[in-house]
């Protein structure tokens, strides 16, 4: 492995694991009397004062204005690979188990590859159809579709649609990052996503006991902390951290091979809601969640045959 892409591997697992690592956090936060909407807005806006914080003391050209299509890009990524995506996977993982919530979401890297094959025009062999079909039998398996009570329209429908934001954030902060800085796309992708779920929900007009103590649910349930403390995870190490590196990533890995390593999460996710909250995680859901994952490398690895010419990130 070259040192490119052993660094890009390295920032997408550390991703990966603050992502699960988060999963659980964010549920804590939602059984504590914060909506979806609410922890979206709160999740944005604390991340946009962060990084507003972090280029004015070590990266001041993060603030050049954009230009051009940067403008588009940045519009578009804030409004749907920051925005949607943070509302709708609070109220995904808010109605399903932990793990399937991000099972359904990391279908992204379906939309990712499909976008490469017939958008981009990349070659890629038989294998991503085989691909494709596994992690959709595992999904089947996975999620135990023939179990109607577990079946959450409201849930699967958001955790769909999440899958779709977050292809997104990856395809346009690719496209972003060939001019601008990782810094710079996030700064300004977050004020945009900051001013659109404000509109919804004004983050000052969100009211949760912050100064209260709640409990960590679950296993940890004899354990307790201020509701303050768990939002300031959810914002730092569960949104600035985490989505600062898989961008960065980019800069190393396609976004193919981003999405498909970062399928780490649902799977560490299930084991995580059941050593944490409790959920239910048989063999058959084992096997399911293996079998996704194994599709998804399985087609991803279709690409490594007919690679694209490596875009110049500066």
């Amino acid at each position: 492995m070259s040192t490119q892409r052993g660094v890009g591997v390295g920032l997408v697992v550390t991703g990966a694991l603050l992502f699960i690592l988060n999963s659980g956090v964010s549920r804590v936060a939602l059984r504590s009397g914060i909506s979806s909407l609410e922890l979206a807005s709160l999740r944005i806006t604390g991340t946009f004062v962060a990084l507003l914080l972090v280029a004015a003391l070590f990266r001041r050209s993060a603030l050049r204005l954009p230009r051009g299509r940067e403008v588009v890009l940045v519009v578009a990524l804030g409004l749907f690979g920051v925005a949607a995506l943070q509302f709708l996977y609070f109220v995904a993982i808010d109605r399903l188990t932990i793990g399937l919530a991000l099972l359904l979401e990391f279908q992204a890297p379906f939309l990712v590859a499909l976008w490469a094959k017939f958008v981009q025009r990349n070659q890629v062999t038989a294998r991503l159809w085989w691909g494709l079909g596994m992690a959709i039998l595992g999904l089947a398996a996975a999620t135990e579709v023939w179990k109607g009570a577990s079946f959450d329209t409201l849930g699967i429908f958001a955790a769909l649609l999440a899958a779709a934001a977050f292809a997104a954030y990856f395809l346009l902060g690719e496209s972003a990052q060939q001019t601008m800085s990782s810094v710079g796309t996030m700064f300004w992708s977050f004020l945009v996503a900051a001013i659109a779920v404000n509109v919804a929900q004004p983050f000052w007009l969100v009211d949760a006991p912050f100064t209260e103590q709640v409990s960590l649910l679950g296993n940890l349930s004899h354990l307790h902390v201020p509701l303050w403390c768990v939002v300031t995870s959810v914002i730092v190490l569960g949104t600035l951290l985490p989505f600062g590196v898989e961008l960065a990533a980019l800069r190393y890995i396609p976004p193919t091979t981003v999405t498909a390593i970062a399928m780490l999460e649902p799977v560490g996710a299930a084991a995580l809601g059941w050593a944490w909250h409790q959920e239910a995680l048989g063999v058959v859901a084992i096997i399911g969640c293996l079998t996704v994952v194994a599709g998804i490398l399985l087609a991803e690895s279709s690409r490594a045959e007919h690679p694209a010419d490596p875009v110049a990130l500066t």
